[in-house]
């Protein structure tokens, strides 16, 4: 029997949808698959790269279903994709100026963390052999 569930994909609120498309598009190499135009605003999309997939919402500010977060929504929240090269994703998105941690491995993953506009933890991870705790090295 083939499974039920096939995919989980984040859904983001965010407070910004074009800065936050400009950081996942421009920053971090993802694509708009889908889109959802509301009152001739931009207020959902789905991003995608490779196999992963995210969804992002601007949530509207005043009126009928609005909401106003206390603080930076993503705050708490983390989101970890699997590479088949973490480094060299770490290498591209830090090429165009998007601040990551310096990849370390742990749990036998070499990892890199962002944090994305409204303070989503974003994790990229790939398999290694390389010893834990091991910090990357460009030299």
């Amino acid at each position: 029997m083939e499974p039920n569930v096939k995919q989980a994909v984040p859904f983001f609120a965010v407070s910004n949808i074009e800065a936050s498309i400009r950081y996942y598009s421009d920053g971090l190499g993802f694509e708009m698959a889908n889109k959802w135009i509301d009152e001739g605003k931009l207020r959902w999309c789905w991003l995608q790269r490779g196999g992963a997939a995210l969804m992002l919402q601007e949530f509207k500010k005043e009126g009928h279903d609005s909401w106003v977060p206390e603080g930076k929504v993503g705050v708490g929240v983390s989101i970890c994709f699997i590479c088949a090269d973490a480094l060299a994703f770490y290498r591209e998105v830090t090429s165009r100026g998007i601040k990551a941690s310096r990849p370390f491995v742990g749990n036998g993953m070499w990892v890199t963390s962002l944090l994305d506009p409204d303070g989503y933890r974003i994790e990229f991870e790939s398999y290694t052999d390389v010893p834990e705790g091991t910090a990357y090295s460009e030299v």
